[in-house]
């Protein structure tokens, strides 16, 4: 049974590393260092619109910095990923870029990686899993994005003293997920707001789950002040949902993150009110740099956004309302 898995795991990286090749053509096969010069991009999906315009982000960056790449997607299979990047490690890739399919498995990965650096991007490992310079996070810092979400629902709503709020999550354990959250109503209760969270669950960041969830709220009778969406299609399909079920946009708040294309037409329309752009090119390219640089020998100082530790690489997030959305399309 396992060499069969086997099997199919590696039938299925030499297809795909055959197709990134013809597509990222030659390039400058040695402009990063190792026995090959070459990075897997180890990557789960590109369902939802900011990972596709993460994927793309790569592809497109790895052209356009000379890098050779192998870009596998994996889906949510944790033991797909750690077996392409073993395999990647025995033919002496030189790195990985790897949005991990379960953050918490991040030292497995890095076991798998054998002597190659890793950046993360995206699903954010704990503080504890990652080294400086060698094991390193790429992203936007979370907690900012569920912070200006709070700030602009308390700043619409005028202030008040108490409101109710539903919250719509994505994806169940993933760092944004849990940061964005915990941000929007921490920021809110922080200004002497009492928060009443009337309805909260799981869309895992699709418009049709928040659509169900919406439903849900009716069904229970939950009354709502604003909605606060962990990404953009969570907070376009609660725009679907209000218009087929009467329900005015203008009236009652709905926030989302990423600043996707959608996402952007929507507030310029007089729908959605509010969202933060996620970089998605700025942290592709932040990723890509920083593997040229580790897999290099060098370390993230000639990265911008990297910390002092050399643990991080933060791609900051944009506030985009009615006001500025222009700028965002």
């Amino acid at each position: 049974m396992k060499n069969t898995i086997y099997k199919r795991v590696m039938s299925l990286a030499c297809a795909s590393f055959l197709t990134v090749g013809m597509l990222a053509g030659c390039g400058k096969s040695g402009s990063a260092a190792g026995n090959s010069g070459k990075v897997l991009i180890a990557y789960t999906d590109t369902e939802d619109a900011f990972r596709a315009a993460l994927a793309d982000g790569l592809t497109s960056g790895a052209k356009e910095l000379g890098i050779d790449v192998a870009m596998e997607q994996t889906g949510d299979s944790v033991e797909k990923q750690i077996a392409l990047i073993e395999k990647a490690s025995q033919e002496g890739y030189a790195g990985v870029v790897c949005r991990a399919a379960d953050a918490a498995t991040a030292h497995q990965i890095e076991l798998a990686a054998g002597d190659m650096p890793v950046v993360f991007v995206n699903a954010q490992p704990a503080d504890d899993q990652l080294k400086g310079d060698r094991y390193i996070y790429v992203g936007s810092p979370e907690e900012d994005a569920g912070r200006y979400e709070g700030e602009y629902v308390y700043n619409k709503l005028g202030k008040p003293a108490e409101m109710n709020l539903v919250i719509l999550k994505g994806e169940k354990g993933h760092s944004a997920t849990v940061a964005r959250t915990s941000a929007a109503k921490n920021y809110i209760k922080s200004q002497g707001c009492k928060v009443n969270v009337t309805f909260s669950d799981f869309a895992n960041w699709t418009p049709e789950g928040a659509y169900e969830m919406m439903d849900m709220v009716k069904k229970v009778g939950a009354s709502y002040d604003a909605v606060i969406c962990n990404n953009d299609s969570m907070a376009l399909g609660v725009i679907n949902w209000m218009k087929d079920n009467g329900v005015d946009p203008k009236q009652i708040p709905v926030c989302g993150v990423d600043a996707t294309a959608d996402g952007c037409q929507s507030i310029k329309d007089g729908q959605m009110q509010f969202t933060c752009q996620q970089d998605a090119k700025g942290q592709a390219k932040a990723a890509l740099e920083a593997i040229e640089a580790l897999s290099s020998g060098k370390n993230l100082s000639g990265v911008k956004g990297a910390t002092k530790d050399g643990k991080y690489v933060w791609v900051p997030f944009n506030k985009v309302d009615a006001s500025n959305v222009g700028n965002f399309m």
